[in-house]
C-alpha cells in the first residue's frame, strides 16, 4: 500500500508539473469528433443498433485537462458527465476548458479512479483513456470502474501496447539512468531527454522512431514528459490485456479499430496460411496479428456488463421495418466523397448518397423506415447492411 501511494503521488506530481493533454482552450465547442465518445455511435458500433435513450450518465475516469470530457459533453447533449482525476493542476485546466466552451453539464472531482466507489450511482458509459497503464495496480483500477458500470453499459478503455512502444521504453530507461538521484524531477527529465535526442546520431533507431511517430506532438514539454519521463507505466500484449479484461469481470465486446485486427490484410494472398489461422482461437489470431504487424502502440476496446442486447438484421422483413438515420460521426457531409467515423476516406455510390440524403431529410422531422427509403432509391438490402457495417447509418427497431 505504501509503494502504491508513493507511485500515485509521483504521478500526481508529474501532471501538476505538466498538465496533460496540453490542447489549447477554446471559446467554442471542440472541432470534429471521436466516435468512441459519442454514445449513439459507440453503442451502434457495439450492438448494431441505436440506443433507446440519450439521457445517460457518463464518467470520464482519469480526465486530465478535460480534452475528452469536453467532447463527451458536447457530443452527448442529453447526458450528464462526471470527470475524475488525481491531479488538482490538471482538473483546474479541465474546469476552465469546459467553462469556456460551454460544456456546462459536467462536474469534476479530485479522485483516484481506484476510489470510484465514492461516486454516487452507476454510469452507462465510462471512458478511461491512457490511465490504467499508469496505475501501480491496473487490476484494482479496472475492478473499481467495473463496479460503477450499469447493466448494458459500455466501458471504453485505452492502454499501451508493448511492441509498438519498444523504443519509448528504451529512452525512458536511458533518461532515468542519466537522471540518477534527480529522478522524479520532471523538468530535469525533460531536459535530459531533449539533450539525448539532440546528441544521438540521426540514423539512431530511437531517433528515427521518434521522428516517424511522435516528434510533432512531443515538441510540447507536456507531451514529452508524459511519454518519456513518466514515473509509472505498464505496457501490454494480447495475453496480458486479456488477463486485465478477465480480472474486470466484464464481457469483451470488441476492439474499436477492427481494421487492424483483420488478418487477411497481412496474409490474405496465401489461402493455406488463412486456413491454418482459422484453426486458432480468437485470442491466438489477435496475437498472430500483433506479432506480424508490431506497429500497434495501444489497445482500444469496449467492455460491457451483460446483457448487452445485439441486433440481428439478417431477416429482410425486420430490416425493412427498421428506422434508419445517418451516423452523425462523418466529416465532409453532404458529399459522395467524405471521411467516415474513423476519418477514413469513403466514396459513396449515387444510390448510397441518395439513401443518406433521404435519411437526413426525414430525420429532421421524424424517423424514416428502411423500406420507405428503398421505395425511392435503387439499393439492395445487402447494400443497406453494408452501410451499417461501415458505420455510415444507425438502425433501430
Amino acid at each position: 500500500m505504501e509503494t502504491s501511494n508513493k507511485t500515485s503521488a509521483a504521478v500526481e506530481r508529474l501532471y501538476d508539473t505538466y498538465p496533460f493533454p496540453p490542447e489549447p482552450l477554446l471559446d467554442e465547442p471542440p472541432p470534429g469528433y471521436n466516435w468512441r465518445w459519442h454514445w449513439s455511435a459507440a453503442y451502434s458500433f457495439c450492438t448494431g443498433q441505436k440506443p433507446s435513450t440519450q439521457e445517460i450518465r457518463i464518467l470520464d475516469a482519469g480526465c486530465g485537462t478535460g480534452v475528452g470530457t469536453e467532447y463527451l459533453v458536447h457530443l452527448n447533449p442529453q447526458a450528464s458527465v462526471v470527470g475524475i482525476d488525481l491531479s488538482a493542476g490538471a482538473l483546474k485546466v479541465a474546469t476552465e476548458r469546459c467553462r469556456r466552451s460551454g460544456a456546462n453539464r459536467v462536474e469534476f472531482h479530485q479522485l483516484n479512479l481506484c476510489d470510484a466507489a465514492q461516486l454516487a450511482g452507476e454510469f452507462d458509459l465510462i471512458n478511461c483513456v491512457g490511465v490504467l497503464h499508469h496505475l501501480p495496480d491496473p487490476i484494482a483500477g479496472i475492478k473499481s470502474l467495473a463496479a460503477k458500470l450499469a447493466v448494458g453499459g459500455l466501458l471504453h478503455i485505452f492502454v499501451y501496447a508493448e511492441l509498438g512502444r519498444w523504443e519509448i521504453q528504451l529512452m525512458q530507461q536511458a533518461i532515468a539512468l542519466l537522471q540518477g538521484q534527480k529522478r522524479g524531477d520532471y523538468r530535469d527529465g525533460v531536459k535530459v531527454g531533449r539533450q539525448l535526442f539532440d546528441s544521438l546520431p540521426e540514423n539512431n533507431r530511437i531517433v528515427k522512431r521518434d521522428k516517424e511517430r511522435w516528434c510533432l506532438e512531443n515538441h510540447q514539454d507536456e507531451c514529452f514528459a508524459d511519454m518519456y519521463v513518466h514515473p509509472q507505466e505498464i505496457d501490454y500484449n494480447i495475453e496480458t490485456v486479456f488477463e486485465l479484461i478477465a480480472a474486470s469481470g466484464l464481457e469483451f465486446v470488441g476492439f474499436s479499430n477492427p481494421r487492424y485486427w483483420n488478418l487477411e490484410r497481412l496474409i490474405g494472398k496465401n489461402p493455406e496460411l488463412i486456413g491454418r489461422a482459422q484453426e486458432l482461437s480468437d485470442r491466438q489470431r489477435y496475437r498472430l496479428i500483433e506479432l506480424l504487424d508490431p506497429e500497434l502502440t495501444h489497445y482500444e476496446f469496449f467492455l460491457t456488463r451483460p446483457p448487452l442486447p445485439k441486433a440481428d438484421w439478417s431477416d429482410d422483413k425486420t430490416l425493412l421495418a427498421a428506422s434508419c438515420e445517418r451516423n452523425p460521426c462523418m466529416s465532409g457531409w453532404p458529399s459522395k466523397s467524405l471521411f467516415d467515423y474513423d476519418y477514413k476516406l469513403v466514396q459513396l455510390s449515387e444510390a448510397e448518397f441518395e439513401f443518406l440524403q433521404i435519411c437526413d431529410a426525414h430525420n429532421s422531422q421524424g424517423q424514416v423506415k428502411v423500406g420507405e427509403i428503398l421505395a425511392k432509391v435503387q439499393l439492395e438490402l445487402d447494400e443497406v447492411r453494408g452501410l451499417l457495417k461501415r458505420q455510415l447509418i444507425m438502425l433501430s427497431s
